[in-house]
């Protein structure tokens, strides 16, 4: 064999391999991505919080995940329902939302996606974002919120209040309209 004929193949090998290989970028994603799973999950579950042995919040879900990681979790997916009590167990306020997260070593709950909140007189605070603080009885929102009372309608960018929804503050108010009628 002669030389240039071992030199043509030898530079026609790396070609043909170089030129003969392809990966889908599709399939090598899935096999290498990792899809995080939780640990535990469980359907129709209700926890309850209690202080002194009283309870204080009840919390019911269809489906909830728990996600045991550096910084662990709850996941409720198909929604939450958020119930808080005074001490004689009467329900003060509740809280319904489509998705919700509870990042358990900061006691924070964050529900979003058509959360509502109602207290005993009624009043209700309507936003797509909320956050409850459950070491200091707080809940509040950074992004846009809507409260309905019995004598007007307040919108407004930002909102903090007590868990129970009796005592608010809108940051940003971005509009009042009166449901009285003026005459």
């Amino acid at each position: 064999m002669k030389l240039t004929t071992i030199k043509n193949i030898l530079l026609f090998v790396p070609l043909l391999l170089l030129f003969s290989c392809e990966n889908d970028i599709e399939k090598v994603k899935l096999v290498t991505t990792k899809t995080k799973a939780p640990s535990e999950s469980a359907t129709n579950i209700e926890i309850l919080y209690s202080d002194s042995a009283k309870v204080k919040v009840k919390v019911t879900a269809k489906k909830m995940d728990h996600y045991i990681t550096d910084d662990p979790y709850l996941e409720m997916p198909e929604g939450i329902k958020v119930e808080f009590y005074d001490d004689t167990l009467h329900v003060t306020s509740h809280l319904t939302a489509n998705y919700a997260i509870k990042y358990e070593k900061k006691n924070i709950m964050e529900a979003r996606n058509n959360v509502v909140v109602v207290n005993e007189k009624g009043d209700q605070l309507n936003t797509e974002h909320l956050i409850w603080d459950e070491n200091t009885e707080k809940i509040h929102s950074p992004d846009f919120v809507k409260i309905t009372t019995a004598d007007e309608i307040i919108y407004g960018n930002g909102f903090e209040s007590n868990q129970n929804f009796t005592k608010y503050k809108i940051f940003d108010i971005k509009g009042t309209i009166s449901l009285h009628k003026q005459n």
